[in-house]
């Protein structure tokens, strides 16, 4: 078995530069899943913070947060978080990226255990979902039935229920990853 070369910063060597401009222009926030999902929240009068730190852990964030209700949403990569349908795994420095992938896969275990821990819901979202069924699922989350026509005015006096949506194996499947 032959050792990859590394770089004093831990990161492997470049198998292509080319790759390495590429990955250098990923978007960290404000990615179309994600963008289009927020116009959808925000189209349904919803209102959140954008790429919102979270308490008490330091340099991570929620793509979108409804503060009030704790409510934190995430749309992941499928490369960079692992999907179970799309995910790959790269030839060049194969051990490397597996253990990179591995640990963002924990990061956001561990993210959702801390976030739950302090009464927040944790809704993931794998970028390849349709982005008004994750909308329903986040607006379910956010505006509970029993929120709506609230006298406190959270769910609005006069507003009417929402329609009810039908649950699919896109919804159930990130529902599954909250737990």
């Amino acid at each position: 078995m032959t050792t990859e070369p590394s770089r004093p910063s831990g990161r492997p060597t470049p198998s292509d530069p080319s790759v390495t401009a590429r990955m250098s222009r990923q978007a960290r926030r404000d990615t179309a899943p994600e963008v289009a999902l927020r116009r959808e929240l925000h189209r349904r009068g919803l209102r959140f913070r954008v790429d919102w730190p979270l308490p008490r852990m330091p340099r991570r964030r929620a793509d979108i947060a409804f503060t009030r209700s704790h409510v934190a949403v995430f749309v992941d990569g499928c490369f960079w978080h692992s999907c179970p349908e799309h995910r790959t795994a790269p030839a060049a420095n194969s051990a490397w990226w597996a253990t990179k992938l591995d640990t963002n896969v924990r990061r956001d275990q561990a993210t959702n255990e801390h976030l739950a821990a302090l009464g927040w819901t944790v809704l993931r979202f794998w970028e390849h979902e349709d982005p008004l069924l994750a909308a329903d699922a986040v607006a379910a989350a956010v505006r509970p039935p029993a929120a709506i026509g609230h006298p406190s005015g959270r769910g609005g006096c006069h507003e009417t229920p929402p329609p009810a949506t039908k649950v699919t194996s896109s919804t159930e499947t990130a529902t599954d990853r909250i737990q």
